[in-house]
């Protein structure tokens, strides 16, 4: 059955694997939107969005839903895509399945910088994308001065990673430990990610950042389809192939960083979900990262209609729900694979 969503070229069980996949990313977001603790009919939510002239919703519910509601769940969206596409390039430009941008540090600099700057000087969006940038940069620069020489060797890169990612960890947890009790509060609500401060005015540079950033993956998707096939045989079609690595490198931690400063850390994004695109569409990277883009949206939606609905009154932090949907994912694929080799 797979098979034909592997061969080369234009597949009818593609189109309609996408075309599917899109009807459920626009239901989710309906959904979504009608979902909370005031609860709101389907009509409702389409009259918001498409009324032009006397609305048949009260002005609080026009308020719900185009003020609170839809800069939140957009916010999601794009969490969730730019996580995916994001892993999903890691594991194709390491060839390593885990690979994600927590294994490679990325995810721990960005919350070190931001929470370095909500700490210290400021909790404006701008003020805390700077810090996470700066610190997915030092992340970044950090691990490859740990491989050195032996960068090229992406066993020792990882490992770099690993090391990296721990460390800055530390960090992040002392200046949370000599924090003000109040601040200390508030940057640990943040890191287990939350998108209850969306708005409207703070969705346009993740947006951005995450587009253009799919469109250079696109772009050099020839190249990283060369490299995920094997990096002798890319490096016989004339590819560079360190160069290319560090520059997918830094635009993923751009992206990282980005969301990190705007959503706070969220877990297993960007690892599950490249795992579920490539098993329903194969090894296509081109395919993936259009798989990953629909399913990252869509999920991260259906978990922040879950943090918020979950408990009575209260928001849970939607890295909780990350971790604990990502954790059983793959003890059922640990399982699934076990009961294969008996």
């Amino acid at each position: 059955m797979f098979k034909g969503f592997k061969q080369q070229g234009f597949s009818l069980q593609y189109t309609a694997l996408i075309v599917g996949s899109v009807l459920l990313l626009l239901f989710t977001l309906l959904f979504a939107t009608a979902s909370g603790s005031v609860e709101l009919s389907i009509a409702q939510v389409f009259d918001a969005l498409f009324c032009t002239g006397n609305c048949s919703n009260s002005e609080i519910e026009q308020k719900i839903i185009i003020d609170i509601r839809l800069p939140r769940i957009l916010m999601a969206m794009i969490t969730g895509a730019g996580l995916a596409i994001t892993g999903a390039i890691l594991q194709s430009i390491t060839r390593n399945p885990l690979a994600d941008p927590y294994l490679f540090g990325i995810s721990s600099g960005s919350a070190l910088g931001a929470v370095i700057v909500m700490a210290s000087i400021s909790t404006a969006a701008i003020s805390l994308t700077l810090g996470a940038l700066v610190g997915g940069a030092f992340s970044v620069a950090l691990m490859l001065a740990l491989a050195g020489r032996s960068a090229a060797n992406i066993e020792r890169l990882i490992l770099a990673g690993v090391a990296v990612s721990f460390m800055l960890s530390a960090f992040t947890s002392l200046v949370l430990y000599y924090s003000k009790p109040e601040v200390a509060a508030t940057l640990l609500f943040w890191m287990m990610g939350s998108f209850a401060n969306s708005q409207w005015s703070e969705l346009s540079l993740p947006a951005v950042t995450v587009v253009l950033g799919l469109m250079l993956f696109v772009f050099f998707r020839r190249w990283l389809a060369a490299v995920q096939a094997g990096e002798e045989s890319a490096l016989t079609l004339g590819i560079p192939v360190a160069k290319l690595r560090l520059f997918i490198l830094i635009i993923c931690s751009a992206i990282t960083a980005v969301l990190v400063a705007h959503v706070g850390g969220i877990g297993f994004v960007g690892l599950m979900i490249p795992h579920i695109s490539r098993f329903i569409v194969g090894a296509q990277i081109h395919r993936i990262l259009t798989m990953c883009v629909l399913l990252g949206a869509t999920f991260m939606i259906w978990v922040d209609v879950i943090a918020r609905s979950l408990l009575q009154h209260q928001v849970l932090p939607v890295g909780i729900v990350t971790s604990a949907v990502g954790s059983l994912f793959f003890f059922i694929i640990l399982r699934s694979r076990s009961q294969k080799d008996i």
